[in-house]
C-alpha cells in the first residue's frame, strides 16, 4: 500500500499524531507564564489569590498544580518540566520566570513587567523559539512597583523600558530554541547575545526539576533526579541527570560541556517564608538559587540528588555583540557518543527548514514580507501559548489531606466556584496569554480554534469539544468561564467557532460538528432557562466578556424590582440560534435527523427577533427610532423602561444575527420548508426577518435580526470616524460619547464617558476597558457578518468609504477595509507599527523594531496596543491573512 502523502514533513508529523495522546504532542511550550497569584494556588481564606501566593515567594514555595518558568517546556502531564534560569550578577535572585505587578499594584491593574517573545513554533512542537530580553543592571523591581503604585489611572503604566536600564542596549537577548529529533527526543540550545556597549557577565542555569505531586497527599508519584556517572555513558564531554519517574518512564538530560550540576528539592521554604522551626527537607526549592547567589554551597545535595536540577555554566565576561551558547538533550535514549555530534546540528537545521517549509503551505504565497512576518510571529504566539492546565475544584475545595484542610469560607455558599465541583482538567489548553491569563477563558478559546485551525484542525476542534465534555461544561449546560469564575457569562460564540472549524477542515468531520452540537444544545437551554429570566426571548447576560462596556457593572445585583434588557445579550442569543440552524442544517444532508433541530433553532430565532423589536405591556423596544440605534433597556418596579442611552458596541451587535438561508432547502429539508410556509401563511409577522430577493445570481435568502432601513442606520454610525470607525477598526464605544452620560438608580448615579486607552476606573480591577478602545474579537465577528450581509444586500446597502470621500462601497467591501484596518495595527508604517504606540518598541532600532506584539486591545484613537501583549484572540489576525477563509 502506497504511504499517504503530505504536503510537508511537519503536516505527516500531525498526521501521525491527530490526537492529544499522539507521540509528537508528548513534549511542548505547556509550562505556564505563570503559576503564583492564579486562582488554584489560593488555598486561604480570603480569597485574594494575588496576596495568597505572591512573586517574591515563587522561588521559595512549591506550587499544587503546575509549574513556571522562562522559555520551558514538559510533558502534557506536566510531571517533567525544562526550562532556563539567568543572573546578571547584580539581581539579588535567580531570574527564573517573568515578573509583573497583581491587580492591585498596577495603575491599571495586573501587567507584566517584561519583554519576551515567542518568535517561531510548529504545530507538533518539533521546532520551537523563544527570546527573552534580560537587563545587565539590577532588575528594579521595587522602582517598577513603586512608581506604578504612585501613578493613578489617568496615568500611562510604568514599563521596564522606562525605567533606563535597558538604554544604550544593555541588555542580554536570551534565545531558547528547541528541536525534536523523535517524539522523546528534544535538542534544547540556550544563547545569549550582549548589545550592550561594555562587557557584562552572564549565568545561564539550565533547569530540569519535577512537579512536586507528593507533598499534599493526593498523588506519591515522586521522580526522582541523580547524576549519572561517566563511565555509564562513555562520553567526557557532557554531564548527565538521569530523571526517574513511575508514570512517566526514564529521561535523560544531557549538558554540554562541564557545568556545575546542582541538585535540591522542589519543596517549600518554610524556614525562610513563614518562620518554621524547620523544613521536610535540607535542600529545598530555592537551594539552587541560594547556591548560586548567596554562595550557600549547604544548599545544594551533595549527594547529587533530587527533584531539582540545574546546569551551571558562568561566563564572567561577554564581550559586546559576542553570543554565548549552551546545548542541552533531553531524551528516553542513553547518551552516547554521538549525544552532540554532528547529528545534533542537523536536528536543528532540519527542523528549521521543515517549519519554513510548512508555513509556505500554511501562509499565502503572494504576501509581503511584512505581511508574512506578522503571520508567522501570530502563529508562534497562539502555538507558544498552549499550556498545561490542571485545576480539580473538589479537590482544591476539599484542600490537602497531609497539610491543610480548606478553610470552611471556601466552600460557603456563594464562595469562588463552589458550584463547580465537578470540574476537573489536566489538559494542554490554548490560553489567552501565558502571564496575565494563565488560564483558560471559553470565549477566547473560541477565537483561537479559527486561526489554529490553519495549522491544527486536529487540536483546534479538539479544544473546542473539551469545553463540552463532562468535567469542563457544568451538568446545567454552562460553558466555564475562566478560574475567577466559572459561573460568569462569556458571549455564546462556541457553535461560530465550530462552524468555523469545520469548514476550515475541509467539510469532512460530520462527528465533530455531532460531538459540539449535542452539548450545545445543553448549553442553549441554559441559556434560555437562566438568562430569559421572563419568558420574554430577551436576555440578561451579564457580564459578557465586555467588562465595563456598561454604566454599571451588569454581573452585579440590581436593586429589587429593576431588571436590564441587554440589546447585546439578546443579539448574541439570536446570533447563537443562527449557527446551531447552521449546523443542524448541514448534519441534516448527511441524517435526516437533524431535520428538526434545525426547524427548532429557525422558529426559535424568529421569535427572539420579534422580541427585539417590542416587549412588555408598554410595547418598549430596544431599538430606538429617534437616535437610530439600540440600546439597553432598564426595567423599573413600577414597569416603566428607561432606555440606557449608551452609544456602544451594544447596540452595534444585533447586525451579528444575520445568516444565510442555503437555496438547496427547499429539496433538502422537506419538513422545514413545510414548517416555513405554514409560518409565512398563519404568522407572517413571525418570518419578517426571513428576507428574499432575486437577481443575476438567482433567488437569494436570508434570516436578519436587522431589517434593511435599520441596518442601515446602524451602519452609517458605524462607519463614521466621529462615531465608531477608528483607523484602525471598530471602538467599543462611540467617540462621540466624550460628555459623560448619566443615570441614577435609586439614589445612585452612574455615568460612563469615550476613553480611547486605558480605563480610568476600577471596575473589574481597571485592567479591561471596553469604554472606546478596539477589541479583535467583537470586530473579528462584525467583519464576518458583514460579509454575509454583503453577499445578500448587494448594492442595495452601502456605507461611506474612506469617511468623508463621499464613495460608498458595498459591505463585502466594507468588510475587507475593516480587515485591512485591523491588519494596518501590525503593518510597520515609515518604520513603525501603529500597535507599537509610544511604547519602547516603537523605537527605530531593529533590535524593537523586528518583535510584534499582539495586545488585548488598542487605542481608540491611535491604535497603540494596550493590556496583555501576548494576546491569542487578537493572533486572529493571521485569519485575515489567510489563503483558505470560510
Amino acid at each position: 500500500m502506497n504511504e499517504p502523502q503530505h504536503r510537508s514533513a511537519e503536516h505527516a508529523r500531525m498526521a501521525e499524531s491527530p490526537g492529544a495522546d499522539g507521540p509528537w504532542r508528548l513534549w511542548g511550550p505547556y509550562v505556564s507564564g505563570r503559576q503564583w497569584g492564579t486562582v488554584r494556588e489560593d488555598y486561604t481564606p480570603t480569597g485574594d489569590a494575588w496576596t495568597a501566593f505572591p512573586f517574591d515567594q515563587a522561588r521559595s514555595r512549591a506550587y499544587r498544580w503546575g509549574e513556571d518558568g522562562l522559555g520551558a517546556v514538559c510533558d502534557r502531564f506536566g510531571f517533567l518540566n525544562l526550562g532556563v534560569a539567568l543572573w546578571n550578577r547584580k539581581d539579588p535572585f535567580l531570574k527564573e520566570r517573568l515578573f509583573g505587578l497583581t491587580n492591585g499594584e498596577g495603575n491599571h491593574g495586573e501587567d507584566a513587567k517584561e519583554y519576551w517573545w515567542a518568535v517561531d513554533g510548529t504545530p507538533s512542537h518539533s521546532w520551537m523559539k523563544w527570546l527573552y530580553r534580560y537587563p545587565q543592571a539590577e532588575f528594579p523591581y521595587a522602582q517598577l512597583r513603586e512608581e506604578n503604585a504612585r501613578r493613578g489611572r489617568d496615568e500611562r503604566e510604568y514599563e521596564l523600558g522606562d525605567t533606563g536600564v535597558l538604554d544604550e542596549n544593555r541588555f542580554f537577548d536570551v534565545e531558547v530554541t528547541y528541536a525534536k529529533a523523535g517524539p522523546d527526543d528534544l535538542c534544547m540550545v540556550v544563547s545569549a547575545t550582549n548589545h550592550g556597549p561594555d562587557p557584562a557577565p552572564l549565568d545561564l542555569v539550565p533547569q530540569v526539576w519535577f512537579r512536586n505531586t507528593w507533598a499534599w497527599g493526593w498523588d506519591r508519584r515522586r521522580g526522582t533526579l541523580a547524576r549519572a556517572e561517566r563511565q555509564e555513558i562513555g562520553e567526557p564531554n557532557h554531564v548527565t541527570v538521569d530523571c526517574r519517574h513511575d508514570f512517566l518512564g526514564n529521561y535523560h538530560v544531557s549538558a554540554e560541556g562541564h557545568p556545575d550540576v546542582l541538585f535540591c528539592e522542589n519543596e517549600t521554604n518554610f524556614v525562610e517564608l513563614f518562620g518554621a522551626a524547620s523544613n521536610p527537607t535540607k535542600y529545598t526549592k530555592d537551594g539552587v538559587d541560594r547556591r548560586i547567589v548567596g554562595g550557600d554551597r549547604g544548599a545544594i545535595n551533595p549527594a547529587q540528588r533530587g527533584t531539582k536540577a540545574a546546569f551551571w555554566y558562568a561566563f564572567d565576561e561577554v564581550l559586546p555583540g559576542q553570543t554565548v551558547t549552551v546545548r542541552l538533550r533531553l531524551s528516553s535514549q542513553v547518551p552516547t557518543t554521538g549525544t552532540f555530534g554532528p547529528g545534533y546540528d542537523a536536528v536543528l537545521r532540519d527542523r528549521q527548514a521543515e517549519a519554513d517549509e510548512f508555513y509556505d503551505h500554511v501562509i499565502h504565497p503572494a504576501l509581503s514580507d511584512s505581511d508574512r512576518h506578522i503571520a508567522r510571529r501570530a502563529y508562534a504566539g497562539l502555538l507558544w501559548t498552549k499550556q498545561l492546565y490542571r485545576y480539580d475544584v473538589r479537590q482544591w475545595l476539599g484542600g490537602d489531606p497531609e497539610t491543610e484542610p480548606a478553610p470552611e469560607s471556601r466552600k460557603a455558599r456563594g464562595a469562588r466556584n463552589v458550584a463547580w465541583t465537578h470540574l476537573s482538567l489536566a489538559d494542554v489548553i490554548s490560553m489567552p496569554d501565558e502571564w496575565e491569563y494563565p488560564w483558560f477563558a471559553a470565549w477566547d478559546l473560541a477565537f483561537h480554534a479559527i486561526p489554529l485551525a490553519h495549522v491544527d484542525p486536529d487540536f483546534a476542534k479538539e479544544q473546542l469539544v473539551l469545553m463540552c465534555r463532562e468535567w469542563s461544561m457544568h451538568p446545567n449546560g454552562q460553558l466555564p468561564a475562566y478560574e475567577w469564575a466559572f459561573g460568569d457569562v462569556n458571549p455564546p460564540v462556541h457553535a461560530w467557532a465550530a462552524w468555523h472549524v469545520y469548514r476550515l477542515d475541509g467539510y469532512r468531520d460530520q462527528g465533530f460538528l455531532v460531538r459540539v452540537f449535542t452539548k450545545l444544545l445543553l448549553n442553549f437551554s441554559w441559556w434560555v432557562n437562566r438568562k430569559d429570566a421572563s419568558g420574554s426571548n430577551l436576555f440578561e447576560g451579564g457580564f459578557l466578556g465586555m467588562d465595563n462596556i456598561g454604566l454599571f457593572d451588569r454581573s452585579a445585583e440590581l436593586p429589587p424590582g429593576y431588571r436590564l434588557e441587554q440589546s447585546d445579550a439578546t443579539s448574541w442569543m439570536a446570533f447563537y440560534c443562527q449557527q446551531m440552524f447552521k449546523i443542524a442544517l448541514e448534519l441534516s444532508r448527511h441524517d435526516p435527523a437533524w431535520e428538526d433541530a434545525a426547524t427548532k433553532f429557525l422558529e426559535h430565532f424568529l421569535s427572539i427577533a420579534q422580541a427585539l423589536t417590542s416587549f412588555g405591556a408598554t410595547d418598549t423596544s430596544l431599538w430606538d427610532e429617534e437616535d437610530g440605534f439600540f440600546y439597553d433597556v432598564l426595567l423599573h418596579p413600577d414597569g416603566t423602561a428607561e432606555p440606557m442611552r449608551v452609544p456602544s458596541m451594544v447596540g452595534l451587535l444585533p447586525i451579528l444575527g444575520a445568516t444565510d438561508v442555503p437555496s438547496w432547502i427547499a429539496e433538502e429539508t422537506p419538513d422545514l420548508t413545510a414548517r416555513l410556509r405554514w409560518l409565512q401563511k398563519r404568522r407572517p409577522d413571525l418570518t419578517l426577518p426571513l428576507l428574499t430577493k432575486v437577481d443575476e445570481d438567482g433567488e437569494k435568502s436570508i434570516l436578519s435580526l436587522v431589517d434593511k432601513p435599520r441596518l442601515q442606520r446602524v451602519l452609517d454610525r458605524m462607519f463614521d470616524p466621529n462615531q465608531f470607525l477608528s483607523r484602525h477598526g471598530i471602538r467599543s464605544l462611540s467617540a462621540a460619547a466624550s460628555a459623560a452620560i448619566s443615570t441614577r438608580i435609586e439614589g445612585q448615579e452612574w455615568s460612563i464617558a469615550y476613553e480611547p486607552g486605558e480605563s480610568t476606573g476600577p471596575m473589574f480591577g481597571g485592567n479591561s476597558n471596553w469604554r472606546g478602545p478596539v477589541w479583535f474579537p467583537v470586530n473579528i465577528i462584525l467583519t464576518d457578518r458583514l460579509r454575509t450581509l454583503g453577499r445578500f444586500f448587494g448594492d442595495d446597502v452601502t456605507v461611506e468609504y474612506p469617511p468623508g470621500s463621499g464613495e460608498r462601497i458595498d459591505l463585502l467591501q466594507a468588510a475587507r477595509h475593516l480587515e485591512d484596518d485591523l491588519v494596518s495595527l501590525f503593518r510597520p508604517v515609515d518604520g513603525r507599527r501603529p500597535a507599537d504606540g509610544q511604547r519602547i518598541e516603537a523605537t527605530d532600532d531593529p533590535l524593537w523594531r523586528d518583535h510584534i506584539t499582539f495586545n488585548e486591545y488598542f487605542d481608540g484613537d491611535t491604535g497603540e496596543g494596550l493590556g496583555t501583549s501576548h494576546q491569542g484572540w487578537t493572533s486572529y489576525v493571521v485569519h485575515f491573512l489567510a489563503r483558505r477563509r470560510p
